[in-house]
């Protein structure tokens, strides 16, 4: 009998690509990096193609990687809906998740196709807006479960993941050349608002706020062209703008902490599931 690929060769892999670090993909899937190293190679065999490149940042893929990247993909999703429909162990049903743009952006296409290839027959519609008005809609059960931003000194038991504040700008921008500092930020009673805010209040620099709204793309849009300073999330920073922390002119901002907040003090399985599979995933993304 030929060669065939296997499973768990593949599920391995296709965590890898995704993380594209071995130790971080060894911790997800409950394997020493060793053990997930002698899979890889096994599979590199298979194939008789080099499936991955090291770097000094981890691992990227090859052509032939990418390439059975695609097939691993659809043979996982055929798989695994195969399973749920015949033994019965996916969860089906419907919910609304509400999370703030940049982590949309960053976070949630990884979460999402994890958490399909579990359960094939569960639907998650997904609402973008800033968190207070997640947590409107929280109190209004619009939907079930949210993603939000909690400030600094929030409880620890909370947070799942924390993530820094900084300025943002286009490059070759320069904070020393503007007075009053132009600002592009989220709606008044976000975090990055409050906080820029408040950190050029105590740091005693003038500022105006060029751009206020809860589209993330439209403060970004204003940074490209050059005519305000935003605050972001650092992992939610796009490749063409520029982190200015180190700007002499701009004061030092907090962190934020992810947290997670449900519509009901008793949640369907389905959002329980779906908030435990967040839990376990995003301090791994």
């Amino acid at each position: 009998m030929g060669l065939s690929l296997e499973i768990d060769l593949l599920r391995s892999f296709a965590v890898i690509a995704e993380v594209r670090a071995l130790s971080r993909a060894a911790h997800r899937i409950g394997r020493t990096q060793s053990a997930l190293s002698q899979q890889m190679k096994r599979l590199e065999e298979i194939v008789d193609q080099p499936l991955f490149q090291r770097t000094g940042r981890g691992v990227v893929l090859t052509s032939p990687g990418e390439r059975l990247l695609i097939h691993a993909q659809r043979i996982l999703r055929a798989h695994d809906e195969a399973m749920a429909d015949l033994c019965g162990k996916g969860l089906s049903g419907r919910i609304r998740f509400g999370c703030p743009d940049d982590y949309a952006a960053v976070f949630l296409p990884s979460l999402l196709r994890q958490f399909s290839s579990q359960h094939p027959h569960a639907l998650v519609e997904v609402v973008c807006a800033p968190t207070p008005r997640l947590i409107e809609q929280l109190e209004k059960r619009a939907v079930d479960l949210a993603m939000i931003s909690l400030p600094e000194g929030s409880p620890n038991d909370d947070i799942i993941r924390r993530e820094q504040l900084v300025w943002v700008g286009y490059p070759g921008m320069d904070s020393a050349h503007f007075d009053p500092l132009p600002l592009a930020l989220s709606d008044p009673d976000t975090l990055d608002h409050l906080a820029a805010c408040d950190a050029l209040q105590r740091a005693g620099r003038a500022y105006r706020i060029a751009y206020a709204s809860s589209s993330l793309s439209g403060l970004t849009a204003l940074v490209r062209s050059g005519q305000a300073f935003a605050v972001l999330t650092q992992t939610a920073v796009p490749a063409d703008l520029q982190v200015l922390n180190a700007d002499p002119g701009l004061p030092p901002l907090p962190s934020a902490g992810i947290s997670l907040k449900f519509a009901r003090a008793r949640p369907s399985l389905l959002s329980a599931a779906f908030a435990e599979h967040i839990r376990l995933s995003l301090p791994l993304l």
